[in-house]
């Protein structure tokens, strides 16, 4: 019940407007997003890297309604990536597509996506460009583009997708991906979808993650597993041990702000880890969608509002 709350509130046009325009939204915000600017994103990535993890950076935004903006968001990604390169940061890159203007003109978005993935593709080290899945209505399209990107020349490492493991479709979408060797971030999901084409029962959810999860720390490419569920991690972990696969050949993933102390744990036990480092002014549907995710953040986000 909860969940299917948090997932209404977020998509509250007029709460989205009072909550990211008052104080207190601002304040509620603060432990789960980095800032507004650039300079807060790099701030955050580099005392995560300072205790070992790496990063996948975000500047927060979905929908864009005209060109303009989709191309301002790409220039945005484009001031990250040079940040990253001039201050030789462990961090990599995650975006929308409805970000980069997919509803606005298809082409457009996906020639200011190319060029990103063009730009870091170029970099040296080479960087990576993590495009991120959104609703249904958008997987097909999301994961067509990934493939094609992926195919140009240079590009080949440089762009990966996510999959939701509380999709029915996942595993078919996982064997493509997988053989063209495409770098995957499986997460759980945490839009509203209807039980014909997604699980909707967590038990369900958390099987087919595990499951998912073993068939990608098999595959010998190297992905990443977003989680916070202890459980998940120790069966990760345990199935790493039991197969021989090396602590390097994939990594944990996790939020900025939830469980440090488990990130700085896996870190120093010598597990690949990767802090979501989100940013910017649209911040309320990140946000519920989180809490959407694990209702118990909401408890956290209350007893922490007015601690110093």
């Amino acid at each position: 019940m909860l969940r299917a709350a948090f997932i209404a509130l977020s998509e509250s046009r007029w709460l989205r407007h009072i909550a990211e325009r008052s104080s207190f939204g601002r304040r509620t915000s603060s432990r789960f997003v980095a800032g507004t600017t650039v300079a807060d994103a790099v701030r955050a990535t580099e005392a995560v890297n300072q205790f070992g993890a790496s990063v996948s950076i975000d500047n927060l935004g979905e929908n864009v309604t005209n060109s303009d903006e989709a191309k301002a968001s790409a220039q945005l990604y484009h001031h990250l990536l040079d940040e990253i390169s001039a201050r030789k940061l462990n961090a990599n890159i995650s975006l929308k597509l409805t970000h980069m203007g997919l509803d606005v003109d298809e082409s457009l978005a996906h020639d200011l996506v190319t060029g990103l993935v063009a730009r870091a593709a170029s970099m040296s080290p080479k960087n990576f460009v993590r495009v991120d899945m959104e609703g249904s209505a958008y997987t097909q399209r999301t994961l067509d583009f990934v493939h094609q990107l992926h195919r140009a020349p240079g590009n080949a490492g440089c762009v990966g997708a996510v999959i939701q493991s509380y999709m029915r479709r996942a595993e078919a979408d996982i064997e493509k991906l997988l053989a063209e060797r495409i770098r995957i971030r499986l997460c759980k999901g945490a839009y509203k979808e209807p039980p014909e084409i997604a699980f909707q029962q967590k038990s369900e959810v958390d099987a087919n993650y595990v499951r998912l999860m073993k068939i990608l720390m098999k595959s010998g490419i190297y992905h990443g597993l977003a989680t916070h569920d202890e459980a998940i991690i120790k069966q990760a972990k345990a199935f790493a041990v039991s197969e021989n696969i090396p602590r390097n050949t994939f990594e944990f993933q996790m939020l900025h702000g939830i469980r440090r102390d488990l990130q700085q744990g896996l870190v120093k036990e010598g597990w690949g880890m990767r802090v979501y480092i989100p940013f910017g002014t649209e911040w309320y549907p990140y946000l519920m969608r989180r809490l959407a995710e694990r209702p118990a953040n909401a408890l956290f986000i209350a007893k922490n509002l007015f601690r110093q």
